[in-house]
């Protein structure tokens, strides 16, 4: 490819993301040929349309004796330039069942977040050689639809920035020429030729292999991973439709909805539940087991299945997902206005409720007291706790979350659901819980 074309290919396709007044890209920059390569077009690419400004950053992710340097070398590459320079460094620990690849990757992003300026778009250097190596990988892992999508050329970010790969549709041949042909200095990574790792040995010895036996062999795969997330995306929508159809108001599952989808529809409908919650996806036999134990389980059993991110239950008739919850702890009241240990506020109002407490009346708040017993306002007759919330049918996992208001020991309301008739004011108080 044609250096022109390379410059020319990369303005097409950064134009749409160009606004009227002013647009900011920071290029994630490595030092390496890609990263370094993008930084030099979209800085031309500024001095060509006033509109565009261009930083940079540099992730030390300290996996390297080179870091420093590496880094050094970025600092004095954007100072040549004039484009603004930042670096972080990050800490990555080991952690079981996550390649270090990951993790250093979910720290640079998260790095990158941090520092870029608030409206900047982040670019970054993958280029379709990158594509096709991930590709590969995601296929010897036996991944499905999604996974063999590879990586799109927009991502965003849990916090809603851009990333944006304007690279991903040229070659990693073109851009070394590239480079070549202006002169432009980069770091060459030796870790990268070590082929004990897997992207490694693709690159050095599986992709050279096919490339030369099969003309055109990397747009073709770039090509099919295109489809492949388009595939994708339509079949998100029907998705959406049928969650939709599913959802109740609080975000459950309703059984009922699903129970009559194909088996190969209900799995998908469920995973996409547990995607509004967890990053985490079920492995294929788990998700079998939480699909089975949902349809076939006794009205009354208590279905739990453990994440780590929370709990996945079921009650009347449809599923939840419980996120791991505080402990609350129990409390005097002094003031008008409590704060909780889970970050809820507990405000008193005026209005009908309960009577205030008499001076002999210490005022607290707990939690979990099942055996407590009330009489609910307009309810026959005193029982415990445990009584009225399965009367109210509210969920287990809740109860041990709602905040009770003593007199005393004696139970006088239960924030959001009842006030005790023995303590009942038309012109009293009681309390309510906002987050």
């Amino acid at each position: 490819m044609h250096s022109t074309t390379i410059f020319k290919q990369v303005t097409l396709t950064l134009n749409p993301l160009i606004k009227a007044d002013n647009t900011h890209f920071t290029v994630a920059l490595s030092g390496g040929v890609d990263s370094v390569v993008l930084l030099h077009l979209v800085h031309a690419l500024s001095k060509q349309d006033e509109r565009v400004s261009v930083s940079a950053i540099y992730v030390n992710h300290g996996l390297s004796e080179y870091a420093q340097q590496w880094q050094d070398f970025c600092a004095q590459l954007c100072a040549k330039l004039s484009v603004s320079f930042q670096f972080a460094c990050v800490d990555i620990l080991p952690q079981s069942r996550t390649s270090l690849e990951a993790q250093a990757r979910d720290a640079r992003y998260t790095a990158l977040d941090n520092l870029a300026a608030k409206n900047s778009i982040i670019l970054l250097g993958q280029h379709v050689n990158d594509q096709l190596e991930t590709f590969l990988l995601r296929l010897k892992r036996g991944s499905g639809l999604k996974g063999l999508g590879a990586m799109h050329q927009t991502r965003r970010l849990p916090s809603g920035r851009v990333c944006f790969r304007p690279l991903l549709n040229i070659k990693r041949s073109d851009i070394e020429q590239f480079a070549d042909k202006f002169a432009i200095s980069y770091i060459t990574d030796d870790s990268n030729s070590d082929e004990q790792f897997d992207r490694n040995f693709l690159r050095a010895s599986v992709v050279p292999l096919l490339s030369e036996r099969f003309q055109g062999f990397e747009h073709c795969v770039a090509r099919s991973v295109n489809l492949l997330q388009q595939q994708q995306a339509l079949l998100d929508e029907y998705t959406q439709t049928d969650l939709i159809q599913c959802l109740n108001p609080d975000k459950a599952l309703n059984i009922q909805s699903f129970k009559q989808f194909s088996d190969i529809r209900i799995a998908n409908v469920v995973r996409a539940w547990i995607a509004l919650f967890s990053q985490t996806m079920p492995s294929q036999k788990q998700l079998s087991q939480l699909i089975q134990q949902a349809l076939n389980a006794k009205a009354d059993a208590q279905l739990v299945i453990e994440f780590s991110q929370g709990q996945i239950r079921r009650h009347q008739g449809a599923l939840y997902f419980v996120s791991n919850l505080t402990i609350m702890n129990d409390s005097e009241i002094n003031s008008h206005r409590v704060c909780l240990n889970d970050g809820r506020i507990l405000t008193l109002q005026q209005g009908p409720g309960v009577r205030q407490a008499t001076e002999n009346e210490q005022i607290s708040v707990r939690f979990n007291c099942n055996a407590a017993r009330i009489q609910p306002l307009n309810k026959p007759g005193s029982n415990t706790l445990k009584h009225w919330f399965k009367d109210a049918k509210v969920a287990p996992w809740l109860r041990a979350q709602i905040p009770l208001i003593f007199y005393n020991d004696e139970l006088v309301q239960v924030v959001g659901y009842f006030i005790s008739e023995k303590h009942k004011d038309e012109n009293g108080v009681y309390w309510q819980c906002n987050n």
